[in-house]
């Protein structure tokens, strides 16, 4: 072969290398697209097999895998982590210790976020009583939470493996303590789609004065698609989605002609390259276009009847949780399918008097007690219950021992962070109402009968909304990837 040859040899592998990746581009982009919208051909656990999703609308309602008791999730997380001692977990043996040294076998293997040296016990501050038919056991923090606990069941062995706020939050809503997964929220949506066109799938709203320490990744989509994360919504009285407003001079029908051409441009830009993100973009525009209708509309509670604001709680233009469990009741009345609720303080360290078991925990419990109450009280009078899964909780426990730093005894009540032993409530969707699951041990140290992991309440989740959370996966870096990762089970007995 003479150097000419050579030379018109190369051109055409060029050539043909250059025509492979540009003419097929649109072949390799529908292979990716379709492994991660659950169609994925070369796996066989796909959310929903031979029901390919739309490309121009990846919230198209998807089945789920079997027949769910819950349509949409309600999920109030508490960030901070309030303490079970004080609401749930009755330990009238912790009273009988309170001020004496806390023995070496719980301190000798153990890991803790602040104490050191020897702390002290520290008994329940708060008293608790027999609360409904059930007879659960409530504190009296929680008068109203009392008055509808035959609707929930709550989990006293709740556990976890981290005791820092962020990678604790992210394990809670992510399945892993590291970023870059993705949220139930985003899960859910991912599986499911939406049935509302006119608004996200899976909105958050914040209150308590702070973002959760997991900062945005607690609601972010990870390496799924990034339509399926959670849209912030502000509750303050501006714009309820930064941005989404026309500026100045332009109004809808200029809005609409200059979307309808970014879009054209995305829709060339996709079969030219076919990076399933175009679609994303373009689903995303769309969908702000219609917000920008919707959303004022149902985030405006001043239309609501006088009786419902004194049921709540709430007032209109205020961020606060009240109106925030106001806005999550009108939201899954307009089919969006998951709303979480973050409420930032509940990290009662007790180094001030705002943060103290016996001050700023309190003002904590007065603020949620009502409105969560009411929530839960509407969505039952409204038929909205049977088929809304309810969760409420934080990301770990609190010690049975007051906390102590470099040996000092702090100068107010508190307690530190605690992996073996929290509570959380659940109500609605399929859960049994005025049950308990699990018990701890005679100070609520440590879980002792049927203790429940992270993963577990994660699967049993997923499992109201009708998904085996085996087979919820997203292909990712060569291997299935799920909410779960490879553990969790369904637990069954707190199910109707």
């Amino acid at each position: 072969m003479n150097i000419f040859d050579e030379l018109r040899h190369r051109k055409l592998e060029s050539l043909t290398r250059r025509h492979f990746l540009k003419q097929c581009s649109l072949g390799l982009g529908g292979l990716a697209f379709t492994a991660m919208t659950g169609c994925n051909p070369f796996s066989s656990s796909s959310v929903s097999p031979g029901s390919p999703v739309s490309a121009a609308d990846p919230f198209a309602p998807k089945p789920p895998h079997f027949v769910p008791k819950a349509k949409r999730i309600i999920y109030m997380h508490m960030a901070g982590a309030p303490s079970q001692l004080e609401l749930f977990d009755y330990k009238p043996e912790l009273h009988k210790l309170h001020g004496k040294d806390a023995p070496p076998s719980l301190m000798e293997g153990n890991r803790f976020a602040f104490i050191q040296g020897v702390p002290k016990m520290m008994g329940p501050q708060a008293n608790f009583k027999k609360r409904g038919e059930s007879g659960t056991m409530v504190s009296d923090l929680l008068p109203h939470f009392s008055t509808v606990v035959d609707d929930a069941a709550i989990i006293k062995s709740m556990h976890t493996d981290e005791f820092n706020h962020a990678p604790a939050q992210l394990l809670m809503l992510t399945g892993h303590s590291r970023m870059g997964h993705p949220t139930l929220g985003s899960w859910v949506t991912y599986g499911l789609g939406s049935e509302n066109e006119n608004l996200p799938g899976f909105i958050v709203l914040v209150s308590g004065g702070n973002m959760p320490d997991a900062g945005k990744n607690a609601w972010g989509s990870g390496f799924i698609p990034s339509v399926y994360q959670g849209v912030q919504c502000r509750t303050d009285g501006g714009d309820p989605v930064l941005y989404a407003s026309n500026p100045n001079g332009v109004d809808r029908h200029l809005r609409k002609k200059a979307i309808d051409a970014i879009n054209n441009i995305n829709k060339k830009e996709h079969e030219s390259v076919g990076d399933p993100e175009i679609l994303t973009r373009i689903s995303q525009y769309e969908m702000a276009f219609r917000m920008q209708a919707s959303v004022p509309e149902v985030m405006d509670i001043s239309d609501e009847p006088e009786y419902i604001h004194e049921m709540y709680g709430t007032e209109p233009g205020k961020t606060s949780f009240a109106n925030n469990c106001l806005l999550a009741r009108r939201l899954i009345e307009q089919d969006v399918r998951f709303v979480q609720l973050f409420d930032w303080g509940w990290d009662s360290h007790g180094t001030n008097e705002q943060t103290g078991i016996d001050a700023g925990f309190r003002d904590k419990c007065r603020e949620v007690d009502q409105p969560m109450t009411a929530l839960l009280k509407d969505l039952k009078q409204r038929g909205l219950l049977e088929e809304t899964l309810v969760l409420w909780g934080g990301e770990f426990g609190r010690t049975p021992m007051q906390e102590n730093r470099d040996g000092q005894e702090m100068p107010f009540m508190g307690r530190d962070h605690h992996t073996e032993a929290f509570s959380i409530w659940m109500a609605g969707g399929g859960v049994k109402g005025g049950i308990t699951y699990g018990e701890t041990d005679e100070i609520g140290f440590m879980g002792i009968k049927d203790r429940v992991h992270i993963h577990d309440l994660q699967a049993t989740i997923l499992n109201q909304m009708g998904f085996n959370h085996e087979e919820l996966t997203y292909f990712h870096q060569g291997r299935d990837f799920r909410l779960t990762d490879v553990h969790g089970h369904v637990v069954h007995d707190i199910l109707s």
